[in-house]
């Protein structure tokens, strides 16, 4: 309770600037961004899944917001405003209807590396935006995180010293604090320490007079009705819509970035159900757009708080703050509060993360940085969309060439495990039976690509007519996939030989069925032990060129070989009985060679 308490109370400090800010942001007046830091933010904490994702006015939602209704009305008139609040709650139907339809599977493709990459863009953006108030400047730095950057180089005969050191007190003493005395609440008194600084630098006039939030309006929400004109509605479905992705998209990542520094498991489809409530609510209680908010989730987080107490209680000591402290909170520096928010990016700025991430994939460190990248320059729901993209781009070539591995018994193993060609130092294959193992799902997607593969197989080793393919891996067959192995089967048929599978999986099984491979096949083509197969194969190979073979790998290829089993555990024991698609499989889908054994000489 205590910890909430504290977390809650730097919540509704945060939530001061920032929400008259970005409602001046959207078109709106000052007050509007409190009112949407009030109900959203209780409605979404009751309703959702997170403990510490604290919603609200955010800046991407104010600039949507911003930009989806100045083309219908004048930015801050009544009119701007009532169709500003009515979006809110069309937005919050459409929220609350993709969880409760339970779609929020979708945000399943926001991968981790997409989300370092929104996680450090994002951190990015904070800092520079931050800048300018930590040293006090007026406004004018243009638009973009790195023009703010340059309007610091550019004004810098205008920077405030003493806003400068009021800053840095702030963020050192919460340095310090947290290395120190955590779990105490090290962001509320790095926040005292700079508040502090400021008023004796007031007192004893030393420097100039530092900014200070100043006065602010009573946040108690008025009631509303959101109801807008009938011929604006086909012009607001669309833009509700835009808003709904914008906003479930910044939720969702910013509820798994907390989620991955607190450990908590996040329902999602509960978390758009409370982010669509606080919307549909907000917007009858004078509250614009709302989403989960970085700036105040993570540091609610770093504060200590445990539970959703916290968000509802930042929103209650908001407006007992506002009402009861107004003449001691106007002196809040922004300094100190541009401070807090440079810590936070600094929190989320994981580039310890960004090299394991280099060392272990390079392709999921792409995806990464052309998140992050995306995040300077594009949009916030433009960043996250390519980010997707670019996952789903890799997720795809990789489905698209399955691992196709030719295999030799491992001469050093006692049962002459199958192993991959290039494992082994001394290999030697059968000069008339490939062995093959393929896996991944043999699709439309991976069709040419396993085709072309065969294709060069059987150019380069003409000798090894006959196929046999370990399919247990190949999970997943469509009818591009079937058309594969119906070609192979002719062609392999065409130079004299023949295609034989090695347990096959059981979808893939019925899928053969149903096209009639399985009957042009034969169902003596289908082996549920390693051994069996050796054995009918073995059969069917010419033996003149077994008197000259040099390899005699198999233990059907002579007598003296050593009398160790071939994987008999994986065969199903000594007979060999468990069937293809078993359980449970006719027993004709098995050929009656159970008791042979495959050995190395």
């Amino acid at each position: 309770m205590q910890a909430d308490a504290a977390a809650g109370l730097l919540g509704a400090l945060l939530v001061l600037a920032q929400g008259i800010a970005f409602a001046t942001l959207a078109g709106l007046p000052p007050q509007y961004g409190l009112y949407s830091a009030v109900v959203p933010t209780i409605v979404a904490a009751v309703f959702g899944s997170s403990l510490h994702v604290v919603s609200g006015p955010t800046n991407a939602n104010s600039l949507a917001i911003f930009a989806a209704i100045t083309p219908l009305a004048a930015a801050g008139s009544p009119d701007f405003i009532s169709l500003a609040l009515a979006v809110t709650v069309m937005v919050g139907v459409i929220q609350f209807a993709v969880g409760a339809t339970r779609l929020g599977r979708l945000t399943d493709f926001l991968s981790p590396s997409v989300l370092l990459g929104f996680t450090g863009g994002a951190a990015t953006l904070i800092a520079c935006y931050a800048l300018p108030d930590a040293f006090d400047l007026p406004a004018g730095g243009g638009h973009g995180p790195f023009r703010e950057v340059a309007y610091v180089f550019e004004a810098w005969r205008s920077i405030n010293p003493a806003a400068a050191a009021v800053a840095a007190a702030t963020l050192a003493v919460t340095l310090v604090a947290r290395k120190l005395l955590r779990p105490a609440p090290f962001m509320l008194i790095g926040l005292a320490a700079g508040w502090l600084l400021a008023e004796c630098l007031r007192w004893t006039g030393v420097g100039a007079p530092v900014e200070v939030v100043g006065p602010i309006p009573i946040p108690i929400p008025p009631l509303t009705l959101p109801i807008p004109p009938l011929e604006t509605l086909p012009t607001l479905i669309p833009l509700a819509g835009a808003l709904a992705i914008i906003a479930l998209g910044q939720s969702v990542s910013i509820a798994k970035t907390v989620a991955q520094r607190s450990g908590q498991r996040i329902e999602v489809n509960r978390e758009f159900i409370g982010q669509g409530l606080s919307n549909i609510a907000g917007g009858f209680f004078s509250s614009y757009l709302s989403c989960g908010s970085l700036n105040r989730s993570i540091p609610n987080l770093e504060a200590g708080a445990r539970t959703p107490l916290a968000a509802v209680m930042a929103a209650l000591i908001l407006v007992a703050l506002v009402a009861v402290a107004s003449p001691v909170l106007r002196d809040i520096p922004t300094a100190a509060i541009a401070a807090l928010l440079l810590y936070t990016a600094y929190s989320l700025l994981e580039v310890r993360r960004f090299l394991q991430i280099w060392k272990i994939s390079r392709t999921e460190f792409a995806v990464g940085i052309v998140t992050f990248v995306s995040m300077l320059f594009f949009a916030f729901h433009v960043a996250i969309l390519a980010g997707v993209a670019f996952s789903l781009v890799v997720f795809l070539h990789r489905s698209s060439h399955p691992h196709i591995h030719s295999l030799a018994p491992d001469r050093a193993t006692e049962i002459g495990r199958l192993t991959p060609l290039r494992e082994l130092k001394d290999a030697k294959e059968c000069p008339q039976l490939k062995l093959l193992r393929i896996e991944g799902a043999t699709y439309f997607g991976a069709a040419q690509y396993v085709s072309d593969r065969l294709a060069d197989l059987r150019m380069r080793s003409p000798t090894q007519k006959r196929l046999l393919v370990m399919a247990r891996s190949m999970n997943f067959i469509d009818v591009a996939g079937a058309e594969v192995w119906e070609n192979e089967l002719v062609r392999r048929r065409q130079m004299g030989g023949d295609l034989y599978f090695h347990r096959p999986r059981g979808p893939v099984m019925a899928f053969w069925r149903q096209t009639g491979f399985v009957e042009r096949l034969g169902l003596d083509h289908f082996f549920n032990s390693k051994g069996d197969a050796i054995a009918g194969i073995f059969k069917a190979l010419d033996p003149k060129i077994c008197q000259g073979c040099q390899a005699r790998i198999f233990h059907e290829c002579g007598e003296g070989s050593p009398t160790s089993m071939f994987d008999l555990k994986a065969a199903g024991g000594p007979q060999g009985e468990r069937r293809v698609n078993a359980p449970p499989a006719p027993p004709e889908d098995v050929p009656p060679n159970a008791n042979s054994t495959m050995k190395l000489c």
